[in-house]
Formats: C-alpha cells, structure tokens, sequence
C-alpha cells in the first residue's frame, strides 16, 4: 500500500521540513473548499453540537477541507452528517474502522503473496504470465476508494493527524488508544491515484525480480592468476552471498585469493562493466580481472572487452523507482519527495540520521579497531576487510554447509524444526508452539525474506533458499535472521493491543530485532559461542559491522539527493555519479585505515538500493537499536530473553525514541555501542 507517516497538523500549515531540504517539490494542488465556506461549516457543527466540541470540530473540518476535491459532492452536507461528538458513539466508529482495517489490509497482503508466489517462491520453472501476474497490486486503489467512498473523509472528520515535531514532543502523553488513532489518519495523509501507486509496484517489482535473477556461477569465476578456487555447487546471489562468503573465506586456507576476486567481482557489478552472458550462467568461465569470458566446454574466448557492460540495467532500475516517486512527489505536498517520505516513514528526521551515521565514521575507535583487525590477519588490511567478522568461529564455512544440509534437505523440514529452535531461543514449550503454528516456511528464489501477516487469522511467512543438495549455512544464517522478523511480526499482530499499532515504529526495529535471533545462529546449530574473548569480540564485530553499512547509507542518501537535482538524469549519469559519491565517502571514511583510495564498488554493492531505495539506513540504525536491546539484555538467561524480547515487539507502532525508552529506558542512540567499543579496545 502507498503512503507514508508524515501527519498533517490540525490547522494544515505548509509541509514541515526534515533533514537536509530536497529541491522545491511541484505545488500543492488548489483547495476545492474555501475559506468561508470552512468557517460557516465549523459554525453550524458548534451549534450542532456545542462549544465542548470546539477543538475537534475546527480540527476536523480543517482536515477535510484540505483534502475535499471539487468531485466529492457537498462539503458542508458531508460534515454535518458525519462528525461524532457522542465519546461511545466515536468509540464504536474507532472499533470499526479498526477492525475493517485489518481484514482490508490482510486480504490485500494476502492477494499480493498469491500473485506473486511463482516469482517468489521456488515451485519450478517460472512462466511467461508469471511476472505479469506478479506486477498486479489489489491494494494500489485502497486509498483512492477510501477517498471516493468518503470513508476517509469520515477518518480525518473525526481523528487527529499531527505533524512529526507533534509526535516527538508530545509522544509521551499520547495513550495506546491516541497512538492507534495517529496510525488511523496517516494513511488518509494524502491522496494518490491507483494509477501512480501501481507505478510505484511496477518498479519494485522489475528491480526484485531482477535482483532475484543475479546469481554466479562462483566455480566458473577464475582469480587473478586463473585459479578456481569455488566449488561447483557454488551459485552465489549479488549482493547477499557474495558478501556472506567473502566474509566466510577468513577461515580458508585460500581465503584472501577468493575475496580479492569476489571484491573485483562487485566492482564489475557497481560500475556496470560485468559482461551480461555471465550473470546466471554455468557455461562460461570468466576472469574479472581481466574480463575475459571463454567457453566453460572448450575455452573459446567470447568476449576480451575490458569495458563490456551490463546495458546499465543496475541504474535503469534506480531510475524507473526514482521516476514513480516523482509521480508520487505531485500528488504528496506535504512530503514532496521520496526522501522526505522515507525518513518520515522512519519518524526519524534526515538530519538525524545523518548524524548518526556521522558519528559511527568519524569514531577514532576506527582506526584502533582497524589496527586490531591487521594484527589478527597479520598482514596490511585491503578494502574488502570492511567486513571483516571479530566475532567469527574457526569452524570453516563447509563443515556448516554440511550441517545444514544435512539437517535441513527442504523447507518443510526447516518448519518442522522451528519449535525446538524457538525452545532454545527461550521460549517455553507452550509459547514455542504458538508461535509455529502461525509461521510457515516457502523455499525462496533470492536470497530470503519474511512476509508478515496482516490478520489475526493468517500466517507469516517465511522465505529461504534451499539448494539442491539442501540448505547451505548462508541460507540458514538468513533463515534465522528471517525468523526474528516473523516472531516479531506475530507477537506485534497477535499479541498488541490495537492492530492499527501492529509492528514496529520503522523497518530499522524488525531489523534490529531479526538481528538477535541472528546473532544466535550456531549456538542454534549447537555450536555455542566461543569462551574467553567472545564478549569483546562481539562488540567489536557490532561496531565494525555498524560502521561498514553506515557508509554504504550515506551514499545512498547523497545519491537520491543527487538524483532529485538532476531529475532528467540518465542511467549512465546516475552510474557515474553514485561512483563518484562512492569514491569521495571511501576515500574521507575509509581509505585512511583500510586503504584502496578511490574504491567504487564496496559502498555501493547493496541490493537494497536498487530493490528498496532508501532502506540501508535502517540496517545502521537497526544496529544500534539491537546493540541496545542486546545490551539490556545482557547476562539474562534464555527464558528471561524470550520474555523480554515478547514484551518488546508488544510495545508496537509508536514513535521510535518512546519505543526505545519502554523498551530500555533510553532513546535511540549510538552512545552505547560506541561506549562499549571503547571499553573493549582498552589494552
């Protein structure tokens, strides 16, 4: 459904910025209702129904009118006959539109999962009419209708929308009954066409599916001197798995040769000079360091071209979602850009955000961890040792692979498993099997998701990459992760007072929270942590982890603000410039201690950014919010983590900072983690 959370304040003044400003949107379309029209309409409601009422009724009437087009008929008629004063009759108009709500909702969510259940669920060979069926969205018209039906209007009559500084400086006195009525009339902010918002599904669902369909072939990816070094079974989906066994390869006897190539690898892709026959395709060796590609049969050269592209497709599909936002930015004068609307998704302000990512950078605790992680390898680092993992085991990744194979051959047997995993985790036998019983598990395309629940009576789902010979451990590790978001989305439908607070105040939180079912992952396997440093190293993997996504975040804002100051940008343009952004935040953040100036690829290799623009801040912030949790959770047993971690999710959709401070007495912040890196890197 399209939307965001930025809420109109009672008297609908002018959009309130946020962050750093994004060039002027286009104009507010003209008011249908006129100022005297909004004053003889407010007058007769006071006589209507009395001075007692008078907040509300100008409240009310201010938010129709600002949203009342010439076309729904007579203002002043609808007004009169729609207003609730009586406080048990507005009760049972809350209860109602609550509860239709939520089964409009789950039945939109669950029509979507239908119709796109070949493109995303492995059933076999997918089908011509499948992508087309999968760019079908039954919830692209809801707000149109609810505009045309007047239901809408009768939420705005009756229910206040504020604006985010409101939200901030009051979020303490508001009730759960308050919260859930601020969730009601934010998705009646604004009005978009079905024809725009299905724009905005067509474009998501180009880039996942062409995301889905970006897999290598790693045995068939030679190294610098023409070594392969992968196995045959080895088909790794960008961005995800090649992150994941670039990381993995520490513990290889051949580890640093592997990520030299899988790093070169993600510059080919970033800058778009990958040639097109190598992606999903086991029939060709290929050498990205020279970029030559033979035949896989009887080495045929095919292409030798050091500047073979990948027809720019990358940064078309950045384009065609930056061209369905400015669809969007016209009909949305209160959030007139695909910035403002995401960060006011968040409840987070830009500039806030920023300086958050800001602070993690520029942390001097940097370069001491950077000079830690050149100790551990014994060698000088190289840019790919951004990821390096402190917390990693010495277990290396093929004694995993035979694990998880072995345990998990399908999907079915992963759901089978689910309540013993949830029994470790800390959940008691009884709550364990409640929380199985509304999660089912599909083997995925890409590289894994969950799939929330919209209705008390539906299910999550769960989404993980089995293999053929079975679920290799970068698919488990996902399906973890996967997990935490679908408990979390069972205990926030389920379990929380109003569905209308159903989830969490933003994406960074189910990030923050799928983080700790995460962390967990081989002591699930039954392979527990290991003793002595492992708490140290914990943190220092939580800050490095937080500090190599947060750079890969502020390219990505700096590149949408690029892309709104030259709309009539090409792909190339946009290819060229997200290197240069790259490049300069490489060379100011990283290159001081990780070396490779002027490296493109390692800040832009994100999935995210070309099927969810403006998503990977939540995974920085996400960070942060789980190293808080985590560490108000810490020296607690697993039952008192289970607990906890239901209290938590039941807190719901209320504004991030209140959430944090119910959840750990704190607002949302990067002190503790910096704090506790401090301590652990003391000699």
């Amino acid at each position: 459904m399209i939307g965001n959370l930025q809420l109109r304040n009672p008297d609908y003044m002018e959009p309130v910025p946020f962050g750093e400003p994004s060039p002027p949107g286009p104009p507010s379309p003209p008011r249908a209702v006129q100022h005297d029209e909004i004053t003889t309409v407010k007058m007769k409601l006071l006589v209507k129904f009395g001075q007692q009422h008078e907040a509300r009724i100008f409240r009310g009437v201010e938010q129709v009118a600002a949203m009342w087009r010439a076309e729904d008929g007579d203002f002043a008629e609808f007004c009169l006959a729609q207003f609730v004063a009586e406080p048990k009759a507005l009760d049972a108009l809350f209860d109602r539109l609550q509860a239709t709500i939520e089964q409009i909702n789950g039945h939109f969510l669950e029509l979507g999962r239908t119709v796109r259940w070949a493109t995303e669920v492995d059933i076999g060979p997918m089908l011509p009419v499948d992508q087309l069926l999968a760019g079908y969205d039954a919830s692209s018209h809801f707000a149109d209708d609810m505009y045309k039906s007047k239901v809408a209007f009768s939420v705005l009559l009756n229910f206040p929308l504020t604006k985010l500084e409101d939200r901030i400086k009051n979020a303490a006195s508001y009730s759960r009954r308050q919260w859930a009525e601020l969730r009601l009339t934010s998705m009646f902010e604004s009005r978009i066409p079905g024809d725009i918002a299905g724009g905005v599904t067509a474009a998501e669902v180009a880039a996942d599916q062409y995301i889905s369909g970006y897999y290598l072939y790693m045995h068939h990816v030679l190294g610098r001197d023409g070594v392969r070094r992968f196995p045959k079974d080895k088909r790794l989906i960008t961005h995800w798995n090649l992150r994941d066994e670039l990381k993995a390869n520490y513990a290889d006897a051949e580890g640093l040769a592997k990520q030299q190539t899988i790093a070169k690898v993600m510059e080919r892709i970033v800058t778009q000079t990958i040639p097109p026959q190598v992606i999903n395709n086991p029939r060709v060796d290929w050498d990205p360091f020279t970029n030559k590609v033979t035949d896989a049969a009887d080495g045929t050269i095919e292409k030798s071209d050091s500047v073979a592209r990948d027809n720019d497709e990358r940064f078309e599909r950045v384009i065609a979602h930056f061209n369905a936002a400015r669809a969007v930015d016209k009909v949305s004068p209160i959030a007139p850009s695909r910035m403002d609307r995401a960060f006011t998704a968040a409840e987070l302000p830009e500039a806030r955000v920023r300086a958050m990512l800001v602070e993690i950078l520029e942390s001097p605790h940097g370069q001491a961890a950077a000079k830690e992680v050149a100790a551990k390898l014994g060698r000088p680092l190289e840019p790919h040792d951004m990821w390096f993992n402190f917390a990693a085991g010495s277990t290396a990744e093929g004694e995993l692979d035979a694990i998880t194979k072995k345990r998990y051959p399908t999907a079915a047997k992963f759901e089978a498993d689910m309540p013993r995993i949830l029994r470790d985790l800390g959940f008691t036998p009884a709550r364990a099997k409640y929380l199985a019983a509304r999660i089912t598990v599909d083997p995925s395309r890409g590289a894994g998701h969950a799939m929330e629940a919209g209705r008390r009576t539906d299910k999550a789902h769960l989404r993980t990459r089995i293999e053929p010979g079975g679920m290799l451990y970068k698919g488990y590790n996902i399906a973890i992760h996967e997990l935490g978001h679908n408990v979390e989305q069972t205990f926030s439908l389920y379990d929380v007072d109003h569905t209308l607070l159903q989830g969490v105040p933003n994406t960074a939180f189910t990030e923050a929270l799928a983080f700790l079912f995460q962390a967990r992952a081989l002591e699930l396997l039954g392979r527990p942590r290991p003793k002595g440093d492992a708490e140290r190293n914990k943190v220092l993997a939580d800050f490095w982890n937080t500090r190599e996504i947060a750079g890969s975040a502020l390219v990505e804002i700096d590149v949408w603000h690029w892309l709104y100051a030259h709309p009539s940008a090409t792909a190339a343009e946009l290819r060229d410039a997200t290197g240069r952004i790259a490049r300069e935040t490489w060379d100011r953040y990283y290159a001081p201690i990780l070396g490779g100036k002027g490296t493109t690829s390692l800040l832009g290799i994100y999935s995210h950014t070309i099927t969810s623009p403006l998503y990977v801040f939540n995974y920085v912030v996400g960070h942060v919010i789980a190293f808080q949790v985590e560490e108000h959770l810490a020296g607690k047993d697993q039952a008192t983590f289970a607990k906890e971690f239901e209290r938590v999710c039941r807190i719901g959709n209320v504004l991030p900072d209140l959430w944090m401070q119910q959840a750990t007495g704190k607002p949302v912040t990067p002190k503790p983690l910096l704090d506790a890196t401090a301590r652990a890197l003391k000699p």
